[in-house]
C-alpha cells in the first residue's frame, strides 16, 4: 500500500461511507420504532470495524482521518434521516 496514490484511496473511502449510509438506511427503514438509535447503531457497528482497519493497514493520515470522521457516524445519520423522513412521507 506504500505504492498507493491519493487515487486508489477513493474507492476504499466510498465502500466505507456507502456501507455504513445503506446498512443504516435499511436498520431505520424496518425499524418500527427508534428508528435513528437503530441508524447510528449500524454506524457505530461500521466505526468500530474501521478503527483497526485503520490502524492494521499503512494509510496516509488525511484519508484515515478523513476515513473515521466521514464515511461512519455521519452516513449512518443521513442514511437514518433519509428513512425517518421517507417513513414520515408515506404515513401521509
Amino acid at each position: 500500500m506504500h505504492l498507493f496514490q491519493p487515487r486508489h484511496f477513493i474507492m476504499p473511502f466510498l465502500a466505507h461511507a456507502l456501507g455504513t449510509f445503506v446498512g443504516a438506511f435499511i436498520a431505520a427503514s424496518i425499524a418500527a420504532t427508534h428508528k435513528m438509535k437503530l441508524a447510528l447503531g449500524i454506524g457505530v457497528l461500521f466505526l468500530i470495524g474501521g478503527i483497526p482497519n485503520v490502524l492494521m493497514l499503512p494509510s496516509p493520515l488525511l484519508f484515515s482521518v478523513i476515513d473515521l470522521a466521514v464515511a461512519y457516524i455521519p452516513m449512518a445519520y443521513i442514511g437514518g434521516m433519509l428513512a425517518v423522513r421517507r417513513a414520515a412521507a408515506l404515513d401521509v
